[in-house]
């Protein structure tokens, strides 16, 4: 479950930094202001890594025990 919500988040946060990025330096205009959604994909981005990185899923944790 903890994995597929970070690879969700990842994606997510993907998405919103590249539209973000779009809208503050291209054409692209999306109705929200850019920088809050380059603000918000880095931060999804980041916390959707380090869950994919640092947690163990909770399938793989119960039947270790």
């Amino acid at each position: 479950m903890i994995k597929i919500l970070g690879f969700i988040l990842t994606i997510g946060g993907g998405i919103s930094l590249v539209m973000g990025v779009l809208g503050a330096f291209g054409s692209a205009n999306v109705g929200l202001s850019p920088w809050a959604l380059i603000i918000l994909g880095v931060v999804f981005f980041f916390a959707g890594i380090g869950l994919l990185k640092y947690r163990k899923d909770t399938d793989v944790a119960e039947s270790n025990n």
